[in-house]
């Protein structure tokens, strides 16, 4: 695919009122850890990846449920005002212009995720109470599992695919005790 076909491909379903201020903010975030197909970056997913290696410690460590509960919710520009990123201004200001071909997947996918975050947790609290230890290993591992599933459909957006995870594969997930 050459560069035209690759601008076409970015470019298609993006409305004609964001295109311009879409093709300025690709030219500014270009050579910087920002994505310049879709203005996102990666490093706001390490706050998911904190809250995994969290649940993936519960089995061995059961105090560290206490720690995943002290984990909270962050927005992407919560995320990088809190951040060491190297161009986490740029960030927080690039976030205002993604386009809303990717902006409404993505937010759509971080929400999922946070319920996802906290039902494991639930389920994990529940489990504890149960004193099998080896169920409690199982949720967790199911749980990261699917986190970390929802981590590789956010990371597919941030690199400029549009695909979201089906509601109801969350919500079955969910449903599941």
């Amino acid at each position: 695919m050459d560069e035209n076909d690759q601008e076409q491909v970015l470019t298609d379903g993006v409305p004609p009122r964001e295109l311009d201020d879409f093709r300025e903010w690709r030219q500014r975030v270009r050579g910087t850890n920002i994505s310049d197909k879709t203005l996102l970056a990666t490093d706001y997913l390490n706050h998911f990846n904190e809250i995994v290696m969290l649940i993936e410690m519960i089995p061995d460590m059961p105090d560290m449920l206490e720690d995943c509960r002290a984990w909270q919710p962050k927005s992407y520009q919560e995320h990088f005002r809190n951040s060491g990123f190297s161009d986490r201004d740029l960030a927080i200001e690039a976030y205002e212009h993604v386009p809303s071909k990717f902006r409404r997947p993505f937010e759509d996918t971080i929400q999922q995720m946070n319920q996802v975050v906290h039902h494991t947790l639930d389920r994990i609290a529940a489990n504890m109470d149960g004193g099998d230890p080896e169920r409690l290993r199982l949720d967790c591992q199911q749980s990261v599992q699917m986190i970390h599933r929802i981590i590789q459909v956010a990371n597919g957006i941030i690199h400029g695919t549009a695909h979201v995870m089906e509601q109801d594969e969350i919500d079955l997930y969910l449903g599941s005790a």
